[in-house]
């Protein structure tokens, strides 16, 4: 095993570490390239011909649906608060009429993951959100007794006839973002929440044994201390759900709360935070699986699932806002956080008569294909194999990638058996590592975004 503590290292060692743990919290890589690198296609792709060339054995099906009812202080998400059944309607409709475009070239394909997101998906009626699951069986080919199937909710939309669909439909993990147990900093970030009705959504949820429930919790929300967060933490784990993500509170200048309203710098406690999570996680059964995922085991045993690889191509996107991949490009609709921004962009798609071209996206020369498959898998747990590296490129990773040679130098990396990975310190630092590793090209495409 070759890993470097920082207590041994050199200056020179000490100092590269500091580039990370100086500032933690830098952004959150859940994909890459970023959806701020995206910019208008010249020309436009057509999708059929993408989809055609795409090597992927299995896909992942995704489904965008853009409604909540309220926006969270924190969400800059393609979402947009609106509850009109009317509308609600109108998206699905053109949700179908897309998914009918798509279908053709992806009749002798495979779908081993299938997501419904938003949003709130379960903000829908119980009808509409069935009609979700008829497009992607019926229109899509989907096989749910060969995929695992995940649905996020929120505690007032877990009604009997909503959880009903998705026993009828087979879903295997349905998510809940509850964020906090305690009334005055789910209202600092403008949840509209009682913690009364998180506990009896969450009981109700568990009551229907869907095979995986996980909880969303956040750290470093407004007030905010150990103490309370401990209180949400042991809150959570006393419903047992089999997963619970916790996510560093950020914030943006275009989110409703402000980046000044997180604590100063050298006042920040979210990495004390974290810490105290990660031991209570543990000491509880759970299973770190990367900065934010802690699970139990709990194997599928009643579906045969097919394969998928962490990297995500092959991701099939339907619905506005949603992104797809493929090994070469990414693409997906425009991007907004205004509400007139996200209505206009979401009234674009609903009206639109044709869905077989991308004209807004990005496309990854080989470096970028390498720089995401390095990233996807570096920041989770399992880590990335250089075999697996050198037979998808052709070449030796850490030969060509200095970054990695360097990171392993800090002591937040390690290198066993052939497999490069975090470290538990590294796995701290994950948004910070991230963050160093994108691309000089992907940063300033980032940093010229302008947001609508």
């Amino acid at each position: 095993m070759l890993h470097t503590s920082s207590q041994q290292s050199s200056p020179e060692q000490r100092e590269r570490e500091q580039r990370f743990t100086q500032a933690p919290y830098r952004s959150y890589l859940y994909s890459y390239p970023h959806k701020t690198a995206y910019r208008d296609l010249h020309p436009a792709q057509s999708l059929k011909e993408l989809w055609e060339r795409d090597q992927t054995d299995y896909h992942f099906l995704y489904m965008h649906i853009p409604f909540c009812g309220v926006r969270c202080g924190f969400c800059n998400l393609f979402t947009l608060p609106d509850r009109r059944v009317d509308v609600h309607e109108q998206y699905v409709d053109a949700l179908q009429r897309q998914a009918e475009q798509w279908a053709p070239w992806f009749q002798n394909r495979s779908f081993s993951r299938f997501a419904i997101g938003g949003g709130t998906p379960t903000l829908l009626e119980a009808s509409q959100l069935n009609r979700l699951f008829d497009i992607a069986e019926h229109t899509m080919g989907l096989d749910p007794m060969l995929a695992s199937i995940s649905v996020e909710t929120s505690p007032e939309t877990v009604t009997a006839d909503r959880m009903r669909v998705l026993k009828d439909r087979l879903v295997d993990r349905v998510s809940m973002g509850i964020q906090s147990f305690v009334e005055e900093e789910a209202a600092a970030i403008y949840r509209p929440q009682k913690p009364r009705l998180a506990e009896e959504s969450l009981e109700a949820l568990m009551s229907y044994q869907f095979p995986l429930v996980n909880v969303d919790l956040i750290y470093g929300l407004p007030g905010q201390n150990a103490d309370t967060w401990l209180y949400s933490l042991e809150k959570a784990i006393s419903y047992g759900p089999g997963e619970i993500f916790i996510y560093p509170l950020y914030t943006r200048e275009n989110t409703i709360l402000k980046p000044e309203q997180i604590r100063s710098a050298g006042d920040d406690i979210r990495l004390s935070l974290y810490h105290i999570a990660r031991q209570r996680l543990e000491s509880a059964g759970y299973r770190q699986y990367s900065m934010r995922r802690f699970a139990k085991d709990n194997p599928f045993d009643h579906k045969n699932v097919l394969p998928f690889s962490c990297q995500e191509e092959g991701m099939v996107g339907l619905g506005c806002g949603a992104r797809s991949y493929t090994r070469e490009v990414h693409y997906a609709s425009r991007y907004g956080v205004s509400t007139a921004a996200t209505r206009s962009i979401i009234e674009d798609y609903v009206t639109a008569e044709r869905h077989d071209t991308a004209d807004y996206g990005f496309i990854l020369s080989e470096a970028e294909q390498k720089r995401r498959y390095i990233l996807k898998a570096l920041l989770h747990r399992e880590g990335l194999e250089l075999s697996a590296y050198e037979g998808r490129f052709g070449t030796d990773l850490l030969g060509e990638q200095p970054d990695l040679v360097e990171l392993l130098g800090t002591g937040l990396a390690e290198l066993d058996a052939g497999i490069l990975r975090l470290t538990t310190d590294g796995l701290a630092y994950s948004d910070a590592i991230g963050d160093e590793l994108i691309s000089g090209e992907v940063r300033e495409l980032m940093n010229g975004y302008i947001l609508r």
